[in-house]
């Protein structure tokens, strides 16, 4: 087993990590199908900021998860990828 490996199997012993780790989980989910959508797409970074009226760095820092876009920008993106936003509880 690697390092990381058994840090992690430590660390999720601890509930508080195991939610935290559970939230990013998801949060990453949504930034790769981000990004493949775009990427499906065939559209750069600066042609997809283009069609949603927003810059570049923009979109750089939605798909790097240093912003959290809203529920109007996530739509714009599918729109502008070629998809449909669909959000949802489980």
């Amino acid at each position: 087993m690697t390092k990381l490996a058994e840090l992690k199997k430590k660390l999720s012993k601890n509930p508080e990590f195991g939610r935290e780790y559970t939230r990013a989980d998801a949060d990453y989910a949504l930034i790769e199908s981000m990004i493949c959508a775009r990427t499906e797409a065939q559209l750069t970074q600066a042609q997809l900021a283009s069609k949603i009226g927003t810059t570049q760095s923009a979109i750089a820092r939605l798909e790097a998860g240093r912003t959290s876009p809203s529920v109007a920008t996530l739509r714009r993106y599918a729109e502008a990828t070629g998809h449909q936003l669909q959000v949802g509880f489980i």
